[in-house]
């Protein structure tokens, strides 16, 4: 139902619909033939089931300042009960629209027909104030829903700036850090540019030594070449002397003169191992400063590595905050449609608060009508019952009056009454006494 409306039902809709909501379980024959209880109790159940009533307006219970007013609250109980089930029912039924006014003899004396009448006004009522809950309930779910979403974001937001601060501190603590690193890798690329300068020079001259040690290797080589065919001369000119003096002689200064070839050989060959060695010495030192400077560049090399490493951190890192920016973006961007979410959502409550205080104050401006109407019919009612009471005490000192007249007109007719006995006893001796005197008058002559 998107509107409400007012329709009679029959009696078999009441008591289904009555039924199914389990506000009570009657039969036709209840509602053909109300009385008090039935229907107050029914009443009762009805506004409960609404929201009309609450259970200290059920049981009648009356302010410590009400009581004031009564003599004796005890016997007004019941009456009060009656009175106020009696104006809440009037004030909803009032409220709804019914076409007929709800009196008090409605709930006293019910008519079958109007009790139905009013029924079928709060079951249509009960119906449609069901069916716009129903409406509203996922609204409001969505609405927990959203709410729920929204403080899990904004802990989730809160979170990631609390790390992106500590991301943030962090990378200041660790700025100097990367800066010194930054000098000390510009320093040792510069370190290691002039080493590998000094290095390609190392190697130019190594080249160049190895090839003169190569050259020495063979200049020795022939040397040993020559030393050896001489030797093998001196044995065959040794083999020659016996046989003749003149070749011997010629064969002697042939010698003589390969013997002072190879002490110039001998000589050369001296002065080239001289050399050499002084070569493989330099080869030595040269080594030694080249495994000193490899190790060096080892070291170096260890610190580029690590130097490099600590920049690939940065550069992860870097991106790490670049993909937390673009993720802290996306939040922001989901941030911005929650709040105008939130937005909405906050319009379409603050919207349902209005229409929520507008019938507060509807229902308020009627309850205080209401009240003062009640105000009014309780001062009535005192007035009356003062004006009972009074009358009370007069008729009670009128009864008081009569009561001493009946009893002093009670001692009159007793003392009437005893005087009455008095002459009737005389009469009765009188009447004896002429009895007694007629035959006496009767027996005398009578005097001519």
């Amino acid at each position: 139902m998107s509107k409400y409306e007012c329709p009679m039902m029959s009696r078999g809709e009441i008591v289904a619909i009555l039924n199914e909501s389990q506000i009570a379980n009657i039969s036709e024959n209840d509602l053909s033939k109300p009385n008090f209880d039935f229907v107050s109790d029914l009443y009762t159940r009805l506004l409960f089931h609404i929201d009309c009533l609450h259970e200290e307006e059920e049981h009648g219970q009356l302010e410590f300042a009400a009581l004031d007013h009564l003599e004796n609250p005890d016997f007004h109980v019941e009456s009060v009960r009656i009175i106020k089930l009696y104006n809440r029912i009037k004030d909803v039924l009032a409220s709804m629209d019914c076409p007929k006014s709800f009196i008090l003899k409605d709930l006293i004396k019910p008519a079958p027909d109007r009790t139905e009448l009013f029924l079928s006004a709060i079951l249509n009522f009960g119906l449609h104030r069901q069916a716009k809950l129903d409406f509203l309930r996922p609204i409001v779910d969505e609405l927990d829903f959203l709410e729920e979403q929204q403080r899990e974001s904004e802990a989730r937001i809160s979170q990631l700036n609390a790390e992106i601060e500590e991301y943030n501190e962090a990378r200041e603590r660790e700025l100097p850090l990367v800066q010194e690193v930054d000098a000390k890798v510009k320093e040792l690329r510069q370190t290691i540019a002039g080493l590998n300068n000094q290095q390609m020079s190392m190697r130019a001259s190594y080249r160049k030594l190895k090839e003169k040690a190569g050259e020495m290797d063979e200049k020795i080589s022939n040397a040993e070449f020559v030393l050896v065919q001489s030797v093998q001369e001196n044995a065959n000119l040794r083999s020659k002397i016996v046989q003749s003096p003149d070749k011997l002689q010629r064969a002697l200064e042939e010698k003589k003169i390969v013997r002072e070839a190879a002490k110039n050989a001998e000589k050369i060959a001296t002065q080239s191992y001289q050399d050499k060695t002084s070569i493989v010495e330099l080869y030595t030192k040269v080594s030694k400063k080249m495994s000193k400077h490899f190790a060096q560049m080892q070291a170096i090399q260890e610190h580029v590595n690590s130097a490099k490493s600590i920049e690939k951190d940065f550069k992860a890192l870097k991106a790490k905050i670049s993909d937390e920016g673009i993720l802290d973006k996306s939040l922001e961007a989901k941030l911005v449609e929650r709040q105008a979410k939130a937005e909405q959502l906050d319009e379409l409550r603050n919207q349902l608060e209005k229409e929520r205080d507008l019938k507060c104050e509807e229902a308020t401006l009627e309850f205080n009508n209401v009240r003062l109407e009640v105000e009014s019919r309780r001062r009535e009612l005192e007035a009356r019952q003062k004006n009972v009471e009074a009358v009370v005490v007069e008729v009670d000192a009128k009864t008081s009056k009569a009561n001493t007249i009946k009893e002093s007109g009670a001692a009159k007719v007793q003392a009437l009454i005893q005087k009455s006995e008095e002459i009737v006893k005389e009469f009765h001796q009188y009447a004896n006494s002429i009895d007694v005197l007629l035959p006496m008058t009767e027996a005398e002559p009578v005097v001519g």
